[in-house]
């Protein structure tokens, strides 16, 4: 008999419910767009009102709508959410302020309680796990930034003197449980407004980009997934925690034992591309209306058209500066009378690429690690483009899952183990992981990408770094 796993995949952009069957297969979704974050300054960003949840329950009633197995049959409910972002609850399980975002600059610094209408303080998965079953409960795996946790055993600090550093209250703080470990059940109340059935049990994820490489099958052979999202990234796995390294670090995975080991990344990465896809403007709309293309498809083949390189138009992609260098500046830089809107879109994509070329080359230099081959993620490796594109700036084979969305699919992983479909990781990731295709580097274009990129590309924030640290201090005075 069939059986089925609810995942719940909410990102920065958008809430995605997905239904699969426990071999992987996935039988309908629904994706509900969040609403823009409220930026206040350089400071504060968050997710307005109650975006999360609402979305959440829009995304719910949608995938219930096109359904059409026996809801009977769903045997659990995969939870993952966005890391390092800060929920804030009241006693009622109502937000006590918006999500404050991962772009949120007070979330650098532990919260400090000052709001008498907060009692709980906890993570996006924590909130939502609230909301859901009632229980105040979390995985430990999502605890990602400035919490009172032992990075290493992921437990509280024990140490009164050290948890207190935190400013954060303990009886402020949820039960911490492992990944793949039941929280509770949906209620009533909360099956009524989702349409999930009330009673299924609802499973602990990791952090999202934890969850997104189990998703994707990655394994620790020399494989390195390239996440493409909102915030754009390069990771490995292994069991060993590294605290002092320089070029990534270790985040907690999404079984119990393993590390994540994350590179440095690009802020605001794919929003980097639907910028571009608006800047373009209704011309690309009605000419991909007319060959019955989707926009992004028509750009893909435009892009193809435009030589490697883009004729020397190059994009640093820093369009959201880093706490620490709030001088970076996104820039294209190379413009001449031959560049059009497709050498734009195609500059943004080699820029990407590029970008994360170098940052996992430092990671695995330093971690002595051979790349072997990549896999990429997100809703941007559906473009052949850009696939080749990775493929010939890293030089390896780049692949492509069935299931792109690799974060819902890690979402159903985790409750296939937290129910014993599966007896562990890898039969997990055999049963339900199905590769779709590789693209194969061209060596011509391997060779030049390497040129660009060694003799001009990694050149150019070092030339214009102390400009932009001179325009920063004129608008920011």
């Amino acid at each position: 008999m069939e059986k089925y796993i609810v995942a719940i995949d909410g990102g920065t952009q958008s809430t995605k419910l997905a239904v699969f069957d426990t071999s992987g297969r996935e039988i309908c979704s629904e994706t509900v767009p969040l609403r823009p974050i409220r930026f206040y300054g350089d400071t504060r960003a968050e997710h307005p009102e109650d975006d999360l949840w609402e979305s959440l329950k829009k995304a719910g009633q949608g995938l219930f709508a096109k359904f059409k197995g026996d809801k009977n049959r769903i045997i659990g409910v995969g939870l993952g959410s966005i890391r390092c972002c800060r929920a804030l609850i009241r006693s009622d399980g109502n937000l006590a302020s918006p999500v404050q975002s991962w772009m949120d600059l007070r979330l650098a610094s532990p919260y400090t309680h000052e709001d008498d209408s907060v009692r709980y303080v906890t993570t996006t998965t924590g909130y939502l796990t609230h909301r859901l079953t009632g229980e105040t409960k979390d995985t430990r795996c999502n605890y990602v930034g400035p919490w009172p946790i032992d990075p290493q055993t992921l437990e509280w600090y024990g140490d009164k003197e050290r948890f207190d550093d935190y400013t954060t209250p303990r009886e402020m703080l949820f039960e911490l449980v492992d990944p793949s470990t039941v929280l509770g059940k949906i209620t009533k109340q909360a099956g009524s407004v989702t349409g999930i059935p009330a009673g299924i049990p609802v499973v602990s994820t990791s952090n999202d980009k934890a969850v997104e490489g189990l998703g994707a099958g990655l394994v620790n052979d020399g494989t390195l997934l390239v996440s493409l999202g909102t915030y754009i990234t390069s990771m490995m796995v292994g069991t060993k925690f590294y605290p002092d390294t320089i070029n990534y670090w270790s985040n907690p995975g999404a079984v119990p034992g393993e590390f994540l080991y994350e590179s440095c990344g690009i802020r605001r990465g794919m929003a980097t591309v639907t910028w571009v896809k608006e800047l373009l403007g209704s011309d690309i709309l009605t000419a991909a209306e007319k060959m019955n293309l989707s926009p992004e498809a028509y750009l893909n083949l435009l892009g193809a058209d435009v030589p490697v390189g883009c004729d020397g138009l190059y994009t640093v992609l820093n369009w959201l500066a880093s706490p620490s260098n709030l001088h970076e500046r996104g820039m294209m830089i190379g413009f001449n009378s031959t560049h059009k809107g497709p050498h734009m879109f195609r500059s943004v994509l080699e820029g990407i690429a590029l970008t994360m070329k170098n940052h996992a080359q430092a990671m695995c230099d330093e971690m002595g690690v051979e790349l072997t081959h990549i896999v990429v993620s997100g809703g941007g490796s559906n473009g052949d483009l850009f696939m080749q594109i990775f493929a010939d700036v890293f030089g390896v084979p780049a692949r492509r899952n069935v299931v792109n969305g690799s974060a819902s699919m890690g979402a159903a992983i985790c409750t296939a183990l937290a129910l014993g479909i599966y007896k562990d990781r890898q039969e997990a990731i055999d049963n339900m992981v199905c590769q779709r295709d590789t693209f194969q580097p061209v060596k011509e274009n391997v060779e030049l990408y390497h040129k660009i990129n060694k003799e001009v590309y990694q050149h150019i924030v070092p030339a214009t770094d102390d400009l932009l640290k001179r325009s920063h201090g004129i608008f920011s005075s």
